[in-house]
């Protein structure tokens, strides 16, 4: 690990995150694609399997976020500990991290397919929809250990500055999936069910590649008797992956609650909301994955407590990021119509309701580098509270409360509305948590 130490702690910050970042960004758009591409061809379909797919997201969101603890939770750990050139350390919690990822997996594929009906009605499903949901659910579910474990594998390489063998590994899923989706919707007649099985058959194909490529270069190796769950190793997944937990896991109650509210105007506005949902998604990984190229130059020169590195990486970020979301902004306010269409196409109302609520979320979308920008770095440098205040503010201080409020006074607009809202409160909050840690890494 010599040589990555050296790169990490020397090498001119903008290529340096760049180079890191462009395998993450392919990452993350891939992977957000492939979650548009079941929305699309779905979206052939009819309008209750649209909202089916939105509905089930939630429960994604909810293993996502499990992957994400564990994942950024021991990557977090692990690349400190390279940084300070503690090696051993680092082979124990990646080993550990991994297998309670697929072990928390495991379970919830069990409790989810033995409560799958009241669990769909649960996520918001109107009774026209419940079918479709309880058929696109029960075969995702299957796929939840792979989906966690895999997550796991990608942020730990991410973490050791090595994303090309992370971003092999997602690519290839993404690509099986979008493959098989036309193939087993309409080829071989399997409906919102074939969409189902090509989103698990891409998840197990992904975890397979990753773990191979997990063996190749200077990855550190995963093994059966380096898995140590002490109290400690918890303890530090605990305190670095808590922040994802609480963003991804709030993220999915959040769209449980859009989908309640959206719900009361009908199965057009659960659809239209679950599209937006998902462009926003594919938009936003771009920054994310940025900020994953941020996190082991971050993470390495705080545990060698060079500070002057880690203010300047994440500021070329805020700067990257938010020029690139206004950009986005412009052409997506533009031509918002013709976006929504492409998904639904033949629903004027879906596509009204789709216009406008993307129109709305539009608007406060530069603001997102900052947020997460500010919440990657806290979380990285182990500043696990305001981390967490952070990470839960969006979903869970603003978006959760304004969701019911605001349709009680605007109706369908204050649902449309509420993303806007919460995102430009979640933009002030970061001010306060964010100066005072910078200010503190002199």
């Amino acid at each position: 690990m010599k040589d990555k130490f050296t790169q990490m702690t020397t090498d001119p910050i903008p290529g340096l995150i760049t180079s890191l970042a462009v395998p993450t960004i392919i990452s993350m758009l891939i992977t957000a694609f492939y979650n548009i591409a079941d929305t699309y061809f779905v979206g052939k379909i009819n309008t209750q399997a649209t909202a089916a797919v939105g509905i089930a997201f939630s429960v994604m969101a909810i293993i996502q976020a499990l992957g994400f603890f564990f994942g950024h939770g021991s990557g977090n750990y692990i690349s400190r500990k390279l940084g300070a050139k503690d090696t051993a350390s680092a082979e124990k919690m990646a080993s550990t991290g991994f297998f309670c990822a697929l072990i928390v997996g495991a379970l919830v594929t069990l409790f989810g397919l033995l409560f799958l009906s009241p669990l769909s009605k649960a996520l918001g499903s109107t009774p026209t929809i419940l079918p479709y949901t309880e058929k696109y659910l029960g075969i995702v579910l299957l796929g939840a250990p792979f989906m966690a474990a895999s997550l796991v594998l990608n942020n730990q390489m991410r973490f050791q500055g090595n994303a090309v063998y992370a971003m092999v590994g997602i690519t290839v899923g993404a690509v099986i999936n979008i493959g098989l989706d036309p193939l087993l919707i309409f080829t071989f007649g399997l409906g919102i069910s074939g969409a189902a099985i090509a989103t698990v058959a891409s998840q197990v194909c992904s975890f397979l590649l990753l773990l191979a490529m997990e063996r190749r270069g200077n990855n550190i190796r995963i093994c059966w008797r380096n898995f140590t769950p002490t109290l400690s190793m918890l303890q530090e997944i605990v305190q670095g992956g808590t922040p994802s937990l609480f963003r991804q896991g709030l993220s999915s109650v959040a769209t449980i609650c859009l989908n309640h509210s959206a719900g009361f105007y009908g199965d057009a506005a659960i659809a239209g909301m679950s599209i937006v949902t998902r462009i926003c998604a594919f938009i936003n990984s771009f920054v994310i994955g940025f900020g994953q190229g941020f996190q082991p130059v971050c993470g390495f020169n705080y545990g060698a407590k060079i500070y002057s590195r880690v203010k300047e990486g994440f500021w070329f970020c805020v700067r990257v990021g938010s020029l690139f979301l206004l950009v986005c902004a412009v052409v997506g306010f533009i031509a918002a119509p013709e976006i929504i269409e492409a998904f639904r196409k033949g629903d004027p109302e879906v596509i009204r309701i789709g216009t406008n609520a993307l129109r709305w979320q539009l608007v406060s979308l530069p603001l997102c580098a900052w947020i997460v920008l500010c919440n990657m770095m806290l979380q990285t440098i182990r500043k696990p509270i305001p981390a967490t205040i952070l990470a839960a503010s969006r979903q869970g201080m603003f978006f959760i409360p304004l969701i019911w409020i605001l349709p009680a006074f605007f109706g369908l607009k204050g649902v449309e509305i509420t993303p806007a809202i919460a995102d430009v409160c979640s933009a002030l909050l970061a001010i306060p948590l964010t100066r005072k840690v910078l200010l503190e890494m002199k």
